[in-house]
């Protein structure tokens, strides 16, 4: 999306423009997160995957067709009318995200042994991460050459739109094989009552102080992550030898560790309480901030901190997942994943407003010790709550 508005509107409302858009697809992760996994719950998660996944494509794909019949035409604000279009769509795009989300992770548990677990979620971070790094690194190319060769079809404009949509409908596609072995419901099953379903993944959450204590350490990780992303920019200003431009080369560096760590994870990892590995990565996320903070002077140094804080990430990213899945019950995963996303996407959002004036108010080496003493506190937690180091694991 922030591709078209790139290339359809030269102007200098560019950035308000490109900040529409990302409010729009953030919205929809806040309000209805926890809401969605209510319904994810009630419905086959097989039938929520292809189904999300092959609106989600459908709606790219008839994007040019209705930017074409708006073109030109002024809405609402003085704004042209297909640049709401463009807004409507990255709503309802991300609309559909929130119940594609809880229903990923919810899947997982059906289709792995409980023993498998871990390495299930550490083939799947592993991946996810990977692909992440490699789609930040040729998105930009490659949606220019899908316009291309669009172009070269007599198609013009609409090869981003063919590309994303249709790798869309591809997922759709390949997920009608999944075999989750789930047992239709009786078609006179009530119907949802999502503040109650709502209340009950609340209840089980105070309850279990496992899986609570999990989404907390998630909480600390994305929230520290999101603020890595805002103080990247400054780092990088601040290392001899890269241009502030260049902070997505710290950014991979993470991803890098991260999924490094996590696929060692996926072959050793079940050696270790999942709540040890946990303890372990915070303490070690702990260090490399602070090794970040005193790396201002060395880019290798810099870059050797962000691959361990990368790789200390992991450890315990993937064992907290793991421990989500193992100890929510079916029938509630949906609920819980649902409120899970709806606390990682606050704990992403808030870094983000406030990381760059923390930054500007008390400078970069003392928000990095502040993230550190954050990091520390998640392993403080795990220890006060499972301090032989097996509450948080239950036998496989």
């Amino acid at each position: 999306m922030i591709a078209i508005v790139a290339n359809r509107y030269q102007t200098e409302k560019i950035s308000g423009w490109v900040a529409a858009i990302a409010i729009a697809f953030t919205l929809p992760a806040v309000l209805l997160g926890s809401l969605a996994g209510v319904y994810v719950d009630r419905w086959s998660k097989k039938g929520v995957l292809v189904v999300t996944n092959l609106l989600r494509g459908a709606l790219v794909l008839v994007l040019p067709l209705f930017l074409g019949l708006f073109q030109g035409k002024s809405g609402w604000l003085g704004l042209p009318t297909e640049f709401w279009l463009l807004l409507t769509v990255t709503f309802l795009v991300s609309t559909l995200t929130q119940f594609f989300a809880p229903a990923e992770q919810a899947t997982i548990p059906l289709l792995v042994k409980r023993r498998h677990l871990l390495p299930a979620n550490s083939l799947f971070t592993t991946t996810m991460l990977a692909l992440l790094i490699v789609g930040f690194a040729i998105g930009e190319p490659l949606l220019t050459l899908a316009d291309r060769l669009a172009a070269t079809l007599g198609l013009p404009d609409v090869g981003k739109e063919f590309l994303v949509g249709g790798g869309y409908a591809i997922a759709g596609l390949l997920l009608l094989g999944l075999d989750t072995g789930e047992i239709p419901d009786c078609c006179h099953r009530e119907r949802p009552h999502p503040l109650e379903d709502i209340r009950e993944g609340l209840a089980y959450l105070q309850k279990n102080l496992r899986v609570r204590n999990a989404l907390i350490q998630l909480v600390i990780l994305f929230s520290i992550f999101a603020a890595l992303v805002v103080l990247a920019v400054s780092l990088a200003e601040a290392i001899p030898g890269i241009e502030p431009d260049q902070f997505g080369i710290l950014l991979a560096a993470g991803g890098l560790g991260m999924g490094l760590s996590a696929a060692i994870l996926g072959h050793w990892g079940g050696r270790w309480e999942r709540s040890q590995l946990s303890s372990w990565g915070s303490l070690g996320m702990a260090a490399s901030l602070v090794g970040l903070s005193l790396a201002t002077a060395q880019l290798w140094l810099a870059l050797l901190m962000t691959v361990l804080l990368g790789g200390a990430a992991a450890l315990v990213g993937v064992p907290m997942q793991t421990t989500i899945q193992a100890e929510t019950p079916p029938q509630l995963r949906g609920k819980v994943f649902g409120l899970q996303n709806n606390a990682v996407n606050i704990a992403l959002s808030l870094p983000l407003a406030v990381a760059g004036v923390a930054e500007t108010l008390l400078g970069l080496r003392a928000v990095f010790w502040g993230l550190a003493g954050l990091a520390v506190a998640g392993s403080l937690l795990t220890w006060y709550i499972s301090p032989t180091g097996s509450v948080m694991s239950a036998p496989d």
